[in-house]
Parts: structure tokens; sequence; C-alpha cells
């Protein structure tokens, strides 16, 4: 008889996977969901849903310790998508770990969020999508005209695999060029991963290949501030361009020496430009 589920048997059988598919000296592993299921059924786990310990350990947890350590030196595991139920451990740079700076100033927004949709929003991540579209955060935060074309846009690419992005933006800047702005929202205990921000760009190269992508990614944090970060295709892959940091408070709560303090910034921006 099967073993019940619990919170240790996704460990244990995505170390299994990696024992089996790992070579010493290797930086990426290949495995495919047959090798998760084998996985399951070797060490007795019944997992009724074998894509969430994907999911999980993809955008929600960390990789067990013994994975981890195997990394080459200063590197992290992260999982791709490599085609149609296939996947890869692949050794990237450890400062590709998307994570908020805690140092970063937190700026002040006038909350236009209305009060029926904080009432009823059904998730952390629905309630973040929401007040990114209604306080036009994206626009705040890029300089581009932004709207929303289309929430939940799930799609297959070549070479990678299913791709599901959060909610899709298209936008315009002031010389006139076309932007395509695909979202990745975080709250709760999921963790930003720069797997989710690469699907995106090449979601957006295969279906917007006019458009310039610039790729966001949205994350709560305490005292719900939102974190917003950019990225952009480089030549070295997929690069944060920019991160900031938002609360939206009641606009009495934003006083003149908060206006003062903004505008000086912005003044001193448009200088260096």
């Amino acid at each position: 008889m099967a073993k019940p589920h619990k919170a240790g048997a996704y460990d244990a059988i995505i170390r299994h996977v990696f024992e089996q598919c790992w070579r010493p000296g290797a930086s990426t592993v290949a495995f495919s969901r047959d090798h998760l299921r084998a996985a399951a059924r070797a060490l007795d786990h019944e997992i009724s849903n074998i894509g969430d310990i994907l999911y999980s350990y993809r955008y929600r947890r960390a990789m067990p310790l013994d994975i981890a350590e195997r990394a080459p030196a200063d590197h992290l595991w992260v999982i791709r998508g490599t085609g149609d139920a296939g996947y890869a451990f692949v050794a990237v740079p450890a400062d590709q770990e998307v994570v908020p700076n805690p140092l970063l100033a937190v700026t002040a927004v006038p909350d236009a969020t209305p009060g029926i949709i904080e009432r009823y929003a059904q998730s952390d991540e629905q309630a973040l999508l929401a007040r990114v579209r209604y306080n036009r955060l994206l626009d705040v935060f890029t300089g581009i005209t932004c709207y929303p074309l289309q929430s939940h846009l799930r799609t297959k690419v070549p070479g990678i695999g299913q791709v599901e992005t959060d909610e899709l933006y298209v936008g315009l800047d002031r010389h006139g060029a076309h932007y395509v702005l695909p979202v990745q929202a975080k709250g709760g205990r999921d963790r930003m991963s720069i797997v989710q921000i690469e699907q995106d760009v090449a979601l957006c190269c295969q279906r917007f290949p006019e458009l310039r992508c610039r790729a966001i990614g949205a994350q709560f944090m305490a005292d719900e501030v939102i974190a917003l970060f950019s990225f952009e295709d480089t030549a070295d892959g997929v690069r944060m361009s920019a991160e900031r940091h938002y609360r939206l408070v009641p606009s009495e709560q934003i006083g003149p020496e908060d206006l003062a303090r903004y505008r000086a910034a912005a003044e001193q921006a448009s200088g260096a430009a």
C-alpha cells in the first residue's frame, strides 16, 4: 500500500530523480515526467498530481540541500522545460536568483484599487495583479503607457514546452515604439524564478516578434510593499534591468515633503538622461 502523502515526499522524489540522472561534473541534468512517476513508485509515494512536484521546485521551494550542494561553485540549480514532458536541472550563476533588494527606497502611490476588487480577490496573486492594473504601476515603473491584453495566456513554445504567463500587456512609449510586457506575479510563499521570465521572453518572441519585449516580475513583500522587476534579453541571456518598490496608500498620506522628494529625484534623473 502506498504511503500517505506528506511534505517530505516531494523532496524524496526529486532527490531520487536527480540521483538517477546526475553525473559528476554535470551542469545540465536531463529528466522527464516518467522519471518522476518511476521515482514515486520506487519510493511507494502516491502522488495524484505529478506536475505539482515540478511547479514546487521551479517556482515555490528551494532544492533539497544535497542537490543544491552538487551545483558548480557560485551556481544554483533551476529546472527548465526542454520540450513536451522534458525537463532539465540546469546550473545557473547564483546572482540570477530573483529576490527583492531590502535596501531599496519605497515610493508611495495613491491607492486607486476599487474597494470591491480588494474585497473579492481570491488569492495573493489575483490581488497583486489587480493592484498593478488599477494603479497603473507598470506605466509608473517603465515609463510606457501600458494596456492589459490578456490574462493567463497559455501556449506551447518549441524547445520549452507549455508556457503560461499571468498577464500580458501591450504598450507605447513616447517615441511611438510598441512593446509587449508579460507579467509574472508572486505572492505568499511563491518565489520569483528566472525560468518563468525566460519562458515569458520566449513566448513573446514567438507570438509578438515585431514588438519590443519588456518582461515584468511583481512580488508582494512585507507590509504589502510591491516589488517590480523588469528584464530584457541580452547577449548574455535574460537579465534584470530595473527594480523599484511601491506602497499603495490613501492620497492624504502623501505629504508635501514626499512630493518634494519625488520631484527632486525626477529632476535628477532627467538631468542625468
